[in-house]
């Protein structure tokens, strides 16, 4: 099982970044996707989700208007549009994979950093 953040970077705020989580090795249509992060010293905290179809997303209340999670089941790929970034969205971005329909497995990629600073 393998999930694998890309496309972190250095942004200036206001700039706008894609992360991707390209999954393998699990059936990616019967998991919910979540992305998470964390900044140092504080909790991984929950960013975004989608569920397994993709039929429903939430978000926390700090990205509303300005993140987008989305999930390519044919790619086997869960992204986060990010855009107007603040540096308060600086930290560790990971995607979590959790089984659907009462599945009790879930899985963790490894994280990919986003600093935003001017």
């Amino acid at each position: 099982v393998q999930l694998v953040e890309s496309g972190g970077g250095s942004v200036q705020p206001g700039g706008s970044l894609t992360l991707s989580c390209a999954a393998s090795g699990f059936t990616f249509s019967s998991y919910h996707m979540s992305w998470y992060r964390q900044s140092p010293g504080k909790e991984r905290t929950l960013v975004a989700s989608i569920s397994f179809v993709g039929g429903r997303t939430n978000y926390v209340d700090s990205v509303k208007g300005r993140f987008t999670i989305s999930r390519d089941n044919a790619e086997n790929t869960v992204y986060l549009q990010m855009n107007s970034l603040k540096p308060e969205d600086t930290a560790v971005y990971y995607c979590k994979a959790d089984q659907a329909m009462g599945g009790s497995r879930y899985y963790w990629g490894q994280g990919t950093q986003v600093t935003v600073s001017s």
